[in-house]
């Protein structure tokens, strides 16, 4: 399956689940959180828990990281970006400070550049806020690389619960859907985890 996987011009799998976020909302609300960093936060650390989601394709060969960093756009006042690249393996509490000071660096640096060599052991992660959405398709480079890439939208109510739009997508000759739903259930503890 690698191979067949690997050989295609747009080798990616993805998803779009509404995530339950009625209790983490609160939470955030209540303690004056950061939205997009205790989102990243709690991705982050879902995706680190997957093996695959560490799994990168590298001269034909599969490597695999330790823990992966995230790298996600920081908006400028002028409207362009910068790039910010996050290390979630901290507790929260440690996380969020961390984290908005990281940003302020990022745009005192006001850069879109990075190594090589750093791309490979970081996850993508974008927002669209200003949309709820049910499907989603993302840029990805020629050749294709094999970076996870994960974005949520603007939440919304239904049925009395608040739910994210969060969506996913791998490189299918290393992630499956079996490895995306693990993602999900990761995700669901680590928000729970932080509420608690």
């Amino acid at each position: 399956m690698y191979e067949y996987f690997n050989s295609l011009a747009y080798p990616y799998v993805g998803v779009t689940v509404n995530v339950d976020i009625t209790a983490l909302l609160a939470f955030i609300r209540a303690k004056k959180l950061p939205f997009f960093l205790t989102i990243c936060y709690c991705v982050s650390r879902a995706a680190n828990q997957v093996s695959e989601f560490k799994q990168r394709i590298l001269n034909n060969q599969i490597v695999e990281y330790d823990y992966c960093l995230t790298s996600h756009t920081v908006a400028l006042s002028d409207g362009t970006y910068c790039y910010c690249d996050l290390d979630s393996n901290l507790s929260f509490d440690d996380y969020i400070s961390y984290a908005a000071k990281e940003q302020e660096k990022a745009k005192q640096q006001n850069s879109i550049n990075e190594e090589e060599d750093d791309i490979l052991g970081k996850i993508f992660i974008s927002t669209i806020p200003w949309i709820s959405y049910t499907a989603l398709i993302n840029p990805t480079p020629v050749p294709a690389d094999s970076n996870p890439r994960i974005t949520w939208g603007k939440y919304f109510m239904q049925n009395n619960k608040v739910l994210l739009p969060i969506s996913v997508l791998c490189h299918h000759a290393l992630i499956d859907g079996l490895h995306i739903s693990k993602f999900y259930e990761f995700l669901d503890k680590e928000i729970i985890t932080i509420i608690r």
